[in-house]
């Protein structure tokens, strides 16, 4: 199961209280003061981790607290620090504060570390306030309680190339034809619930050169307000270089035309933001072995006229997609710089 959005509580450790005691010694009559003081309380940590891919971890789990602090001891024995906790969350995971909607830190590298709740001091115990004049004090201090904190967790999956495009536009068929990514393939809208992601070579050693593509649920009209499933997923191609916009030429679609489809699509992509409609572009007419060349032909045009680079292939023959590999690697490598 893909989860890619948790809300969680996490509550560090409170600190120990501080001991008052004295010291009771044969032969040491004014002994004094000897209460310990109390040991500070465990931290909550996140970590990146390439262990995990999604958040399912947290979604029957939110809550997380870390051990607490022991108390002082007499003979000026300090209790001891309570545990901290590890929390590992996918690398491209976003933490915000629920409360504020603040980004407190965005997960890029694998094993990044951030306390994202603070233990409590320790208290201090009463050997701290003895003085000249007061030399058997019974004060002594309580622990400071943990930060507490509510989080929301939100995943972006980390890709190089986004493949965009309405729902059976030949995502899952191309992702499954260029990298070992096995998604599931129909011949219904809506195929692919979740996204996947494939790593695809070009090249051969010394030069061989490799990138990530991430294949996204179709997109509508109206996917930006949540229509279909598409905002749900659009956030995955956020930390994308580059954009393959999928257009299907051929007449299954049951569309008309080719460029009001490549249109609306990119319409969406600047409604949600985030710059995804800024980014680099290759437009890619999918199913040419089943293809109405007027279709083509307008579709071709009309990137022409954009200055956008234009690719027609077809997954299923194979033809043409050796030149979309190259073309997303070079994309990807300016854009990397």
């Amino acid at each position: 199961m893909f989860i890619d959005e948790a809300k969680i509580r996490v509550k560090a450790g409170d600190g120990g209280n501080g001991c008052m005691a004295f010291r009771r010694e044969k032969f040491v009559p004014r002994g004094g003061p000897s209460g310990g003081d109390g040991g500070r309380g465990g931290d909550v940590i996140m970590e990146a981790s390439q262990r995990h891919n999604t958040l399912i971890h947290f979604r029957y789990n939110p809550e997380h607290k870390a051990q607490r602090g022991e108390h002082g001891m007499g003979s000026n024995c300090t209790g001891q620090d309570g545990d901290s906790i590890v929390l590992q969350v996918p690398v491209g995971t976003a933490v915000y504060d629920q409360e504020t909607g603040e980004l407190v830190h965005d997960f890029q590298e694998p094993d990044e570390r951030l306390v994202v709740a603070k233990g409590g001091r320790g208290g201090r115990g009463n050997q701290h306030f003895a003085t000249s004049t007061h030399q058997a004090p019974r004060e002594h201090e309580l622990g400071r309680p943990g930060e507490e904190r509510l989080y929301r967790l939100e995943l972006k999956l980390l890709a190089d190339v986004g493949l965009v495009g309405y729902p059976n536009a030949g995502k899952s068929t191309l992702i499954s034809r260029i990298s070992a990514a096995r998604p599931k393939i129909a011949d219904y809208p809506f195929t692919t619930l979740e996204p996947n992601l494939g790593v695809v070579t070009v090249g051969e050693e010394p030069e061989q050169q490799s990138f990530v593509v991430a294949d996204v649920p179709g997109l509508i009209e109206g996917a930006h307000l949540g229509q279909g499933l598409g905002m749900q997923f659009l956030r995955h191609i956020e930390r994308t270089r580059v954009l393959a916009h999928l257009v299907d030429v051929s007449d299954a679609s049951g569309r008309e035309d080719a460029v009001e489809d490549f249109k609306i699509i990119n319409k969406e992509l600047g409604s949600f933001g985030n710059g995804l409609d800024e980014k680099p572009m290759i437009v890619v007419a999918t199913k040419i072995d089943a293809s109405n060349p007027e279709k083509l032909k307008k579709l071709a045009a009309h990137a022409k006229r954009r200055k956008l680079e234009f690719h027609a292939i077809s997954a299923v023959t194979g033809e043409g997609v050796d030149e979309l590999k190259w073309a997303l690697a070079r994309a990807v490598r300016p854009a990397e710089r």
